[in-house]
């Protein structure tokens, strides 16, 4: 399962990126990296962004960028 189908007010572990490149770098330096837990809070009116709560703070993140973030619900 991947981060942009876990619906709002779940919780989930991320697993794994599956992205390498600049998006990759980013988000690890955003604080998503494996292991991390993650909180989806809301989507936007219009689906996108999502905005997630993790590690004690909140960040938004487009969809098509957390297609490549694995998680399991919890």
């Amino acid at each position: 399962m991947t981060l942009d189908q876990i619906k709002p007010g779940s919780h989930c572990r991320i697993k794994k990126l599956s992205i390498g490149d600049k998006l990759g770098q980013r988000l690890m330096d955003m604080g998503v990296y494996s292991g991390i837990r993650v909180k989806v809070l809301r989507n936007a009116p219009l689906e996108d962004p999502m905005e997630l709560e993790l590690d004690g703070y909140c960040m938004s993140l487009r969809h098509d960028e957390a297609r490549f973030v694995e998680v399991e619900v919890l």
